[in-house]
């Protein structure tokens, strides 16, 4: 049984997905233009460059940024630090190369999902705003269609996430077990420490509702990614000589793969692109649908602005983190040409932590463990939330909150087991979530490519600090579905949509005068 599904999770993430993907994101990006690149530096100065911004314009239950730490704290993870170097070993260099052409297109296809999130959210029975694919396709796609969809992503995302709580949990357990490994401290029990440290932490976050889980993210990603970054980039300056190298190893390996891996593992060209897309779109999650439960809550005056936030995702996540993982291996010869399969196969799960030790010794480990921690931690307590708000999409909130409770419980859940072929249920399962986002984003490119056109050609110009308008009250006449949920004693239902349409202040005045 396993072994058959482990077949058909191979091969439904081989091919199939990729062309569903990359096709769907290609024609996106087609649609709109290749807005990611065209705009890329204003992308830059409204996201990167507004991290400590406190101006937050329109309606919302989160700040721009909260939401977007949230659904980053989701993506960037223990993969972005061990995915770059793995796929090195198994598929060589070049698989970087794809990896990037997967996350420029990704850029779009995160893009829509966010602020198709934004368009289609709804307020619950708590006065909080709820989002993300289900909801998406539901009030996107109208009729059956939408509603099958839409409640086929949720459960398939439920799933998904609660396997992988535990399985977040049990990834922690090794760099905090180093922790205590110099202390003579017991293996056993430095893992029921980690395990229950961490569902306390997690409880302490998730419980305290979207707006805690916001408030912590954004102070933990930023502090978690930059230490990695940091440290990261010191070993890539100190090795700034062989830069060209490593480069020359990735756009060789991206179309000659036998030059640089030779025969190993039987590498192809084919396994090189179809390598580091599917590990690229696992490490940023475009196309998965999940960022858009983080982002529903954002604080904006237009989905196309909260929107971008996605591409930065995108770039920080897949362009940055794991371009310094991939990096830092090759350029402290962790990986090198003409290397043996079985030498290869020894040092491919460790070769970060091997990478950081060759500069700076036993300090590297405690880095690498320290990164680790924070990556699965922050991870976890987003999945949390994600897990209730699937559930609140399938049976209200009463329900939702339960499985909050459920999803956090799971955490405890890894001081009776260990790794085993769940790995196989999970990816089976997130591919599920796949095909009905993407389905979904395919047949409203027509709506994203509005909601691109009027954010970035409309006469309003929503291109703030461009000089082009001025720091504005404007806001979307893309109509923004806010859809409200009444209770009563016996049972919660969703009333009608109320659908706004907002005006911009010129036509405002025109009015007026």
């Amino acid at each position: 049984m396993i072994e058959t599904l482990s077949h058909f999770t191979e091969w439904l993430w081989g091919w199939p997905l990729l062309v569903l993907l990359i096709g769907g994101g290609l024609l996106i990006s087609i649609r709109t233009g290749f807005f990611q690149l065209r705009h890329f530096h204003y992308i830059l100065s409204q996201t990167a460059g507004k991290i400590f911004s406190k101006d937050n314009q329109g309606d919302g239950t989160v700040s721009a940024f909260q939401a977007m730490t949230t659904a980053l704290a989701s993506s960037i993870g223990a993969a972005n630090i061990v995915v770059a170097p793995t796929i090195i070993f198994v598929a060589g260099p070049g698989s970087i190369f794809w990896m990037w052409i997967a996350a420029i297109i990704g850029q779009a296809t995160k893009f829509s999902e966010v602020a198709l999130s934004i368009k289609y959210r709804e307020l619950n029975a708590d006065g909080e705003y709820v989002g993300g694919c289900s909801y998406m396709l539901k009030n996107g796609l109208k009729g059956n269609i939408g509603k099958v969809l839409g409640s086929l992503a949720a459960f398939f995302f439920m799933m998904e996430i609660l396997p992988s709580i535990t399985l977040q949990t049990l990834s922690a357990v090794n760099p905090i077990q180093s922790v205590f490994r110099p202390l003579n401290v017991n293996e056993d029990i430095a893992k029921k420490i980690a395990i229950i440290a961490i569902f306390i932490l997690v409880s302490v976050v998730v419980f305290g509702g979207v707006k805690q889980i916001g408030k912590v993210t954004e102070k933990l990603v930023p502090i978690m990614a930059a230490i990695y970054i940091i440290f990261g980039i010191i070993i890539v300056i100190i090795h700034i000589g062989d830069i060209p190298t490593a480069f020359g190893y990735i756009f060789k390996g991206a179309f000659n793969p036998k030059a640089i891996m030779g025969g190993v593992g039987g590498v192809t060209i084919s396994k090189v692109i179809s390598q580091g897309v599917a590990r690229g779109v696992y490490s940023n999650e475009s196309g998965m649908g999940s960022a858009g439960y983080g982002h529903a809550a954002a604080t904006t005056d237009h989905p196309a602005r909260q929107g971008l936030w996605g591409v930065f995702e995108v770039f920080a996540d897949t362009i940055v983190v794991c371009t310094i993982s991939a990096l830092i291996v090759i350029l402290t010869g962790t990986w090198k040409p003409g290397m043996s399969e079985s030498e290869m196969s020894a040092v491919r799960s460790i070769a970060v932590e091997r990478s950081f030790n060759t500069l700076f010794g036993q300090l590297g480990s405690v880095i690498i463990s320290i990164c680790l921690f924070l990556f699965v931690l922050s991870t976890i307590i987003v999945i949390v939330f994600y897990c209730e708000k699937q559930a609140e999409y399938l049976f209200g909130t009463k329900v939702g909150k339960i499985m909050r409770v459920v999803a956090s419980l799971m955490i405890l859940l890894a001081l009776f087991v260990s790794f085993d072929k769940a790995g196989v249920f999970l990816d089976l399962t997130l591919g599920l979530v796949v095909i009905p986002n993407m389905i979904g984003l395919i047949k409203m490119s027509g709506e994203i490519k509005e909601i691109t056109d009027e954010f970035f050609k409309g006469p309003d110009y929503y291109l703030l600090d461009t000089g082009k308008t001025d720091k504005a009250k404007t806001v979307s006449k893309v109509n923004m579905n806010t859809n409200t949920t009444n209770v009563d004693k016996n049972k919660e239902k969703n009333v009608e949509s109320e659908t706004m349409t907002f005006e911009s202040d010129k036509d405002l005045k025109e009015k007026n005068d």
